[in-house]
């Protein structure tokens, strides 16, 4: 913490976004569920900082290739099953992190302006989100939809594939993946 400041450092802050959202998440989404719902100034470039130096703590997202997904933050503490990400997985995960904030604003006796424009910028990204009554019922029921389970089992191999691979890692290696090795020319 900054002696000059009370606010939380950046580390306490994007903790405590993360925290609330459950899932890999973008850092963009992070910086605005942090501005709407809690004091503090982050921003994306103080929280790219935090994986580029790898502060305790963090580690960015991994892809099936086990490379990192610059740009979506995890807790270095999740499990790797919950740092990897695919594509239905990331839409699921988004569903449930729209359903967590729009749960914790309703719990808030007086959430505000800033939660309001939060929770309408988020409904966006759900199926019927905009008009629905209920935000957290209409990400509810986009999480039971028949497309979406059929997109995470069909991503299941691929993931169990990653995962097994990781087990061949280092912990830095599981941590903060394993940088892409430029294509070869000339040798094929």
């Amino acid at each position: 913490m900054n002696p000059l400041s009370t606010l939380p450092s950046t580390a306490e802050q994007a903790r405590h976004a993360l925290l609330l959202l459950g899932a890999p998440a973008p850092a963009r989404l992070l910086v605005d569920v942090h501005a709407a719902l809690f004091d503090g100034d982050l921003d994306v470039p103080a929280l790219a900082g935090l994986v580029r130096r790898r502060a305790a703590g963090f580690a960015p997202a991994l892809t099936v290739e086990l490379a990192p997904a610059w740009g979506v933050l995890t807790l270095a503490s999740w499990p790797l099953e919950q740092r990897l990400v695919t594509p239905a997985r990331q839409r699921a995960d988004a569903l449930v992190m729209v359903l967590r904030v729009a749960e914790f604003v309703a719990a808030q006796r007086h959430a505000g302006r800033a939660a309001d424009r939060l929770l309408r910028e988020l409904a966006h990204g759900v199926p019927h989100g905009p008009e629905a009554l209920d935000l957290a019922d209409a990400a509810r029921a986009a999480l039971t939809d028949e497309r979406l389970g059929t997109a995470l089992a069909t991503e299941e191999p691929v993931r169990e594939a990653a995962l097994r691979r990781a087990g061949g890692l280092d912990e830095s290696q599981r941590l903060y993946g394993v940088p892409a090795v430029p294509h070869q020319r000339g040798h094929g």
